[in-house]
């Protein structure tokens, strides 16, 4: 067993590369081999949002606080709001962020498949955003 006291992992910047506006990072967990699971809280201030990518094992999201938006490749833009469960099949190109006037968190939880949890891919367009 181990325990993860709360706030003893630093908090990280959202990369540039792959997010639009600010976002902040808190890892919650990894697993240890055999296990492939890892998951962070994730926080998006208004408007800003990930870079289109996917999950070679899928991803899901739960949303802890406020209102965001998330679109996979090919359909609208949909909102979520605060305890809504967002899951993303397995390779499925899609992108998810905060709506334009509210903040929003989430829980992550991905698997990595050979070493790597994500494919980042090209940065959402205003245009796309805006659905």
């Amino acid at each position: 067993m181990k325990i993860t006291r709360s706030g003893t992992a630093p908090s990280n910047p959202g990369p540039e590369a792959n997010f639009t506006g600010t976002v902040r990072i808190d890892p919650l967990y990894a697993s240890t081999e055999p296990g492939r699971a890892m998951g962070a809280h994730v926080t998006f201030e208004p408007g800003a949002r990930t870079a289109w990518h996917t999950h070679p094992a899928g991803q899901a999201l739960i949303v802890t606080f406020g209102r965001g938006r998330v679109q996979r490749e090919g359909g609208p833009v949909k909102e979520i709001s605060a305890g809504d469960v967002v899951w993303f099949e397995p390779g499925e190109k899609h992108w998810h962020g905060a709506s334009p006037e509210t903040a929003m968190s989430h829980i992550a939880v991905q698997e990595s498949v050979d070493g790597s949890p994500v494919t980042w891919m090209e940065k959402v367009s205003d245009a796309d955003y805006s659905g």
